[in-house]
């Protein structure tokens, strides 16, 4: 009685402990409806929707401007300057100005990227775009992380124009980011636009919360991966892609 309740609470939560086997069915949608590539609702939570608003416009930019510079010039005094000196007195507002660009991503929305993007292909071949130059901002430590991201996908009769996957990228990277969540957002923002057979999104980056504190490792590296669809079921597609943004 007991083994039965069990077994029938597993499958309630969808196979108990078998969850990466489980996450990976819900990803491809297969048995479940699900168009190719889907996203459960748990990918869903992390990504955010990439249908949302935005959260900073360029009006919010210029009312905050003078709290932010204020915000620097409390800073410099914090750290025994002088902000009244010469070389600081624009610093401030410089300052403000340099961290909304870094994080400009919150002015902008998918959707204003890929509206007029998205083309109908009877094209069924993988789809790479490598080396695409990545910045950041750590969210722990409000520092630069930097590097290259490479984006592949499997089209479902549904092409994206290519710099358009290199705009992705910019919108997400151009936040407060921890590099696993970036790497998740921008797989599941291509999932949810094109639905896709699979997606696969590789970042390496440095992060210089790692180089100029804490364990300063010069030429220490973050590797982050995120597989959907086919990339991650399938060996052998995932292996072409691999190969492919190494050679």
């Amino acid at each position: 009685m007991e083994n039965s309740k069990r077994s029938a609470k597993e499958q309630q939560d969808g196979g108990g402990r078998g969850g990466r086997g489980g996450r990976g069915a819900a990803v491809n949608g297969r048995g479940g409806g699900q168009p190719p590539c889907a996203e459960s609702g748990s990918d869903r939570s992390v990504m955010g929707g990439w249908r949302e608003e935005r959260t900073r416009s360029l009006e919010d930019n210029e009312m905050s401007l003078p709290s932010l510079a204020a915000a620097y010039t409390t800073i410099l005094r914090g750290l025994g300057e002088d902000p009244t000196r010469q070389g600081l007195l624009k610093t401030p507002r410089r300052a403000a100005t340099a961290m909304q660009f870094f994080t400009k991503g919150y002015q902008e929305k998918i959707t204003d990227v890929l509206n007029d993007a998205i083309f109908h292909e009877d094209h069924d071949e993988m789809v790479i775009v490598k080396d695409i130059d990545m910045f950041s901002m750590c969210e722990h430590h409000l520092v630069p992380i930097f590097g290259r991201v490479h984006i592949g996908y499997l089209p479902n009769k549904r092409i994206l124009g290519l710099s358009k996957l290199a705009r992705i990228v910019e919108i997400y990277s151009r936040r407060l980011q921890v590099q696993e969540r970036l790497t998740k957002q921008i797989a599941m923002a291509i999932t949810e636009a094109l639905q896709p057979t699979g997606v696969g999104v590789i970042i390496e980056a440095t992060h210089m919360c790692m180089v100029m504190r804490g364990i300063q490792k010069m030429n220490s590296k973050t590797i982050t991966s995120t597989m959907l669809g086919v990339f991650r079921e399938d060996p052998k597609t995932r292996d072409e892609f691999l190969t492919l943004i190494r050679s």
